[in-house]
């Protein structure tokens, strides 16, 4: 209990950082990140928009893949006028499409790029039953598959990378606490769901593509043990923050929740998930 009410006041733990840091001030002894290039998922708005602008401000070269390039390239904009001389490339991703990760992975690799960093934060959380272009429920499409794929199909490459540059490689997956809000058969319950055989509850179909996302990263640290590659994997909880995951939802009841935890929720700088993804 009194660790939970340090943290909510923002007391910093062991790293010297707590609840309220931000991604600047955790990056600071950091400032020149020029031989690294990152693949930030996410980042046209929100906690993703934000870790793009930092590590651009350190000098990383940044890939944003997206499925709105109109809003990608207004981000990139943005992050140009700030930090003038900033290597931003934008390239097409919906990670609810299996052909389009594959597409995205591709391009990518084409560019003979180094990979250093692979930040999986994008997310999707909507009100109603959506199925994908390949048969899945959509949420678990976006916030799990897609970049379960992604990373599969980047690994490689970012083995390589380590090796060849003797800079750690970086995976960080954003989940959520809410994971533990789901228990049960993950498979039976996607299947029932998906052939409309319950009714669909939103929250617990979030809760379960982020459980998704702790199980894969556990796994996969494991695998990356095994290989003995220098790269690392990091599943994180960037803590309770307002931003456009919850656009579906948006009226008097989500703006009266936030009011009323307004001391709680984070701002869009203080996620820290910068944090996980500097190289050592």
């Amino acid at each position: 209990m009194l660790e939970t009410v340090k943290y909510l006041m923002g007391s910093a733990g062991a790293s010297g950082f707590g609840a309220k840091s931000t991604a600047e001030e955790v990056t600071e002894a950091f400032p020149d990140l020029r031989s690294i290039t990152a693949i930030i998922t996410g980042a046209t708005s929100g906690i993703g928009a934000e870790t793009a602008r930092v590590l651009a401000k350190r000098g990383a070269r940044l890939v944003l893949p997206a499925r709105n390039l109109k809003a990608a390239e207004e981000t990139k904009a943005r992050i140009a006028a700030d930090f003038p001389g900033s290597h931003i490339i934008v390239l097409p991703l919906d990670l609810s499409s299996l052909s389009s990760v594959r597409s995205f992975a591709s391009r990518f690799l084409s560019l003979h790029l180094p990979l250093h960093l692979l930040i999986n934060n994008a997310g999707k959380f909507p009100h109603d039953l959506a199925i994908s272009e390949d048969g899945i429920e959509m949420t678990f499409a976006t916030n799990y598959l897609g970049h379960f794929l992604l990373t599969n199909l980047l690994l490689d490459k970012m083995v390589e990378t380590a090796r060849e540059t003797g800079i750690q490689g970086r995976i960080v997956n954003v989940s959520s606490n809410i994971h533990g809000w789901f228990s049960g058969d993950v498979i039976g319950y996607l299947d029932l769901i998906t052939r409309k055989k319950i009714p669909y509850d939103a929250t617990q179909a979030y809760a379960l593509s982020k459980l998704a996302n702790v199980l894969h990263t556990k796994e996969l640290a494991e695998r990356l043990k095994e290989m003995d590659a220098n790269v690392t994997v990091n599943c994180v909880h960037p803590g309770v923050v307002r931003t456009r995951l919850t656009r579906d939802r948006e009226g008097f009841v989500t703006d009266l929740t936030f009011f009323l935890a307004s001391k709680l929720v984070k701002t869009i700088p203080q996620p820290t998930i910068s944090g996980k993804c500097l190289p050592r």
